[in-house]
């Protein structure tokens, strides 16, 4: 049994203007899954301390941790570890610093959305891109982050397929989160554990150490690591 599966990466009404995700009902939900950890990614902010002791203490079962997912001009990226929005750091390197600073966390979130489909790229007066693992591994934003998320709920398959691709050519851990902003699609994917964990402090430090691993298969009572093996599905 693993230590702690967390989904990853979700919205609520606490913190998101786009999400229709009560905290209540995730808790309710993921205690049906199985779920036992949520990191709260809200859109360029944290929930306040108090919000979230709050939670924890409604919910002492469920391992909670607040982060933020920040809109950055190389893209959305999970942050895991800043206590709050800080000046500057819509500049993806200026975000690695603060990172830094804290002893935290960068995921690249969902970072290949929409990239196999070229009227994405013509609309912008862009030619789509060769969709080669190794040549795209030289975008920006993968000299910054930590890892990659390579299971993204509101992803096609084939775009998650890619973002691992790529994390494998580059030797970088992948994460795994339902990106859900509804009751719909919690824990579609989550990122295992091999520890329980204990603390704030103790999931950066797992992170960290790259002690987990991404999955898929929870909510049907089959969950297994994600990989590009062509047998899993």
């Amino acid at each position: 049994m693993p230590g702690t599966v967390v989904d990853m990466h979700v919205h609520t009404t606490l913190g998101a203007s786009d999400s229709q995700l009560d905290p209540e009902d995730l808790a309710r939900i993921a205690d049906d899954l199985g779920l036992t950890g949520v990191t709260i990614t809200e859109h360029d902010r944290v929930w306040d301390r108090h919000s979230a002791s709050r939670f924890q203490e409604r919910h002492a079962s469920l391992f909670m941790y607040p982060a933020m997912e920040v809109s950055t001009e190389l893209g959305h990226i999970l942050a895991y570890g800043l206590p709050e929005y800080m000046p500057g750091i819509r500049h993806a390197q200026k975000l690695r610093e603060a990172i830094d600073d804290v002893g935290g966390y960068m995921v690249a979130a969902h970072p290949f959305r929409h990239w196999f489909d070229p009227v994405t790229f013509r609309r912008r007066g862009q030619e789509p891109p060769e969709m080669d693992p190794q040549a795209l591994a030289g975008l920006p934003v993968f000299e910054l982050v930590d890892a990659i998320e390579v299971l993204n709920g509101a992803n096609t398959e084939q775009e998650n397929r890619f973002a691992l691709a790529v994390a494998n050519h580059l030797g970088k851990p992948g994460t795994a989160g339902s990106d859900a902003h509804s009751t719909s699609g919690i824990a579609i994917y989550a990122t295992v554990f091999e520890r329980e964990l204990a603390s704030p402090l103790h999931l950066l430090a797992e992170l960290r150490a790259g002690r987990f691993f991404p999955a898929r298969g929870l909510p049907e009572g089959r969950l297994r690591a994600f990989s590009l093996d062509a047998t899993d599905g």
